[in-house]
């Protein structure tokens, strides 16, 4: 049976979901008896496991989506350095408004457009250093991680929403990492994870920021690091059927051969857009750098000048019409281009989506655009 869906959060369900997945939901429990303990701490233990994360990193589960997680991050750690963040994207950009209006550290920004990405050998380490390891919106991520030295000075805050489970991550150059579920694993929203290595402790152990905190955002008890909630003991309240989700998708993702399982039904969706595009001279990938291309949120634009030259205005109003054409056809649900990012389509490439579904709806999407 086709899946239409590409959407690029909530994505698409793991191949083969259903409501059944969540019959052992542990629903009408309080999250703190020993069942709901046991089922968050074991979503936090097999997130650890898969990843690969450190045995002395943390782990933990946080309210608000990877957005919550983010900002507990940065309203934690962020004050005692000078702060650099690297914007090519719109939630980068969203983190830079943050700490500028809202913790008043006057960031030194590096900025970038879609499609590119800031000169990661420019930045000053003494510095603590915020960036997402992939723009969910523009296509684009990391090339690697060598551009972080191992003997930096300052911390490493790291939005991984789109990157976790489907691209390679070296631990050894994070401090403070975040993803939600509903992103490579396909999980429902409203709960994030906050990875923390033994330094960012350090820091939010030695460290009072001088702005009120929200409770949401403690992570703190008595000066030290609060590690019930890295064991499973949530700021507040979770749901227990989202949770019941998560561990689905993790067993999933450890049936299909674990994080290298995961990277390769990515990697592969990537290269099945790469194949049309070759194909298609009128569309083009918003990330001419392959080194930098993301293989989850694929953007295109579009090169026929004859688009190209439209007002801008015109070029989205004539691609959310295609992109409305395979709606209804139920072939590709939500493939428009992010509304800050340049007039195109979004294609969420994440394991969870299947390589067939890819091919029908992008030959459909070259039909719509020829005739």
């Amino acid at each position: 049976m086709h899946n239409p869906n590409f959407s690029s959060g909530p994505c698409s369900k793991r191949p083969a979901w259903g409501l059944d997945a969540l019959k052992d939901a542990a629903v009408g429990r309080s999250h703190r008896s020993n069942l709901g303990k046991e089922k968050l701490a074991r979503a936090i233990s097999e997130t650890k496991r898969i990843l690969g994360i450190p045995d002395d990193y943390l782990c933990g589960l946080m309210p608000g989506s990877d957005t919550g997680a983010f900002e507990a991050a940065m309203w934690s750690l962020l004050g005692p350095k000078p702060v650099t963040i690297l914007v090519w994207e719109s939630f980068s950009e969203g983190w830079a408004t943050d700490i500028s209006k809202q913790l008043k550290l006057k960031p030194t920004v590096m900025t970038a457009g879609y499609g590119k990405i800031p000169d990661l050998t420019a930045i000053g380490w003494t510095n603590d250093v915020v960036f997402v390891a992939n723009g969910t919106t523009s296509g684009v991520k990391v090339p690697h991680w060598d551009w972080i030295p191992a003997n930096r000075e300052g911390l490493t805050l790291c939005d991984a929403t789109s990157a976790a489970f489907a691209m390679e991550i070296d631990w050894t150059k994070i401090d403070a990492l975040t993803f939600s579920w509903q992103k490579c694993l396909g999980g429902e929203a409203a709960h994030g994870m906050l990875v923390l290595s033994p330094r960012a402790v350090s820091r939010l152990e030695s460290y009072d920021p001088p702005w009120p905190m929200p409770k949401i955002f403690r992570m703190k008890k008595g000066g030290k690091v609060n590690t019930g909630i890295f064991v499973g003991d949530t700021i507040n309240t979770p749901s227990m059927l989202c949770v019941e989700d998560y561990l689905d998708a993790l067993t999933w993702a450890e049936k299909i051969g674990g994080l290298k399982g995961l990277i390769a039904k990515s990697e592969a969706n990537l290269k099945i857009v790469e194949d049309w595009v070759a194909r298609n001279p009128w569309a083009a990938l918003l990330a001419a750098d392959k080194a930098i291309r993301s293989n989850t949120s694929v953007c295109l634009t579009v090169a026929d000048p004859k688009v190209a030259a439209l007002p801008k205005g015109e070029q989205e109003k004539f691609l959310k019409g295609l992109a409305s054409e395979l709606g209804k056809k139920k072939l590709a649900y939500d493939i428009n281009a992010y509304r800050d990012a340049p007039p195109g389509f979004r294609f969420w490439c994440g394991p969870t989506v299947d390589g067939t579904d890819l091919k029908t709806a992008l030959d459909e999407l070259e039909k719509a655009y020829k005739k």
